[in-house]
């Protein structure tokens, strides 16, 4: 607002109170002739569950035994024997899982399609609906939306490993926001990765391309970021006074880093007309 009122723009900002799933957007207040922007910040991946839960129904999958296998033999496991297993795991990377693949060709098919469109690409295409100028998309760059419970705790266990390594390296323990970050967020989100199945695993992370695919599917056209918003950026990070975070280019989206783990990832969309 304060940037707005310095060139001498009409500005109006809208901060949205809902679930993504739930949004209305008849209520959104979009003007004819306004140019409208939205940012969304680590929300879509939510949708996720809904399509899941949506394939579940027309081709039910076998119950969750498997998994409640493999878990058992997890914590059979000793502690030296878990630690190999994440190293091995770490070494010889990480190979996208079924889900992510059916995913990704559920998004790429068609918004006029046979069959009925999953929750994602309804969302995304009512989205495309408003033209908006811009759309900005920040979403956690990991892979935690794999059927496969081995899968989904390996990524876990290396994504979080990074993210209470920045905690260690910039906060101090004593802090009772790093208590409730820790506590009430990173927590819910591994014990929802690891422990829910169906619509009740909401946490479903995915990969930058992956995102990439679903939105140029529903008609956006990704923007480069300006040069001017990048460098202001690295400053900040800079100025922050702690080396452990990087950020990157690729292809003119953003992939923040700590030491060499991916973070997260933001594009840039406009609709495609």
């Amino acid at each position: 607002t304060e940037e707005a009122e310095k060139l001498d723009i009409p500005f109006q900002f809208n901060p949205v109170v809902s679930k993504i799933e739930n949004l209305d957007f008849d209520k959104l207040r979009v003007k004819t002739g306004e140019a409208l922007a939205i940012s969304s910040i680590l929300q879509l991946h939510s949708l996720l569950a809904l399509d899941d839960d949506a394939s579940r129904r027309r081709s039910p999958l076998p119950s969750n035994n498997s998994n409640a296998i493999q878990l058992q033999k997890i914590l059979q496991m000793n502690p030296n024997t878990r630690c190999d297993l994440v190293e091995k795991d770490m070494v010889h990377g990480y190979s996208p899982s079924p889900d992510s693949a059916s995913a990704s060709a559920s998004a790429s098919s068609s918004p006029g399609s046979s069959s009925a469109p999953m929750k994602s690409e309804s969302f995304l295409n009512a989205l495309w609906g408003i033209s908006p100028k811009i759309m900005v998309v920040t979403e956690q760059d990991f892979n935690h939306n794999s059927s496969n419970l081995m899968d989904r705790l390996l990524e876990s266990l290396n994504s979080y490993a990074a993210l209470f390594d920045c905690l260690e390296c910039t906060v101090s323990r004593a802090s009772l926001d790093r208590m409730k970050i820790e506590k009430m967020l990173l927590g819910e989100e591994i014990k929802n990765i690891v422990a829910c199945e169906g619509a009740e695993r909401r946490e479903r992370h995915e990969k930058m391309d992956k995102w990439i695919q679903r939105l140029d599917s529903s008609g956006f056209a990704n923007v480069p970021l300006s040069r001017q918003g990048v460098t202001q950026a690295m400053r900040f990070l800079e100025n922050y006074g702690c080396n452990g975070y990087r950020m990157r280019e690729e292809n003119g989206c953003v992939i923040i880093y700590w030491q060499d783990r991916t973070l997260f990832s933001v594009t840039a969309w406009r609709s495609r007309r």
